[in-house]
């Protein structure tokens, strides 16, 4: 079965193999991409694991929202680069930490503004607010 989205903005996640593997096939719209587990823990390492997709998914919302604000205010900015790091806390708690490195010609004030605004970025409000997540099973 290959399942098409119906919608551009559905994901799809099929299981690549019937047994004996972790590797995953995802259509995003019409962009194909292969998730995986590394092979320490059991996985073929075919692809990224479902926490480096979600340290990206956050990764790629704020540098897209910095630019566009820098944009948008016309202020000089080059590039964005955004590390991120994935641990949980003594109580189970998942922290991301994200180091972001702003280049251009920017004054202390815009820096910081853009910092501020790294918080406004899409997928960073979702992380941070919670999520409802609705599941069923379908025929």
């Amino acid at each position: 079965m290959d399942p098409q989205p119906k919608d551009p903005h559905t994901v799809i996640v099929n299981l690549r193999d019937t047994e004996g593997t972790y590797t995953c096939d995802i259509k995003a719209g019409k962009h194909q991409m292969v998730a995986d587990e590394p092979v320490p823990l059991g996985g073929d390492d075919l692809g990224a694991a479902p926490y480096q997709y979600l340290k990206a998914a956050l990764g790629a919302c704020t540098a897209m929202t910095l630019r566009m604000y820098a944009e948008r205010k016309k202020w000089p900015v080059e590039n964005v680069i955004v590390t991120l790091r994935h641990s949980r806390d003594a109580k189970k708690q998942s922290m991301f930490e994200r180091d972001i490195k702003i280049v251009g010609e920017l004054t202390d004030d815009q820096r910081e503004r853009l910092l501020d605004i790294a918080d406004r970025c899409p997928v960073h409000k979702t992380l941070s607010n919670g999520v409802t997540i609705l599941s069923k099973l379908i025929d």
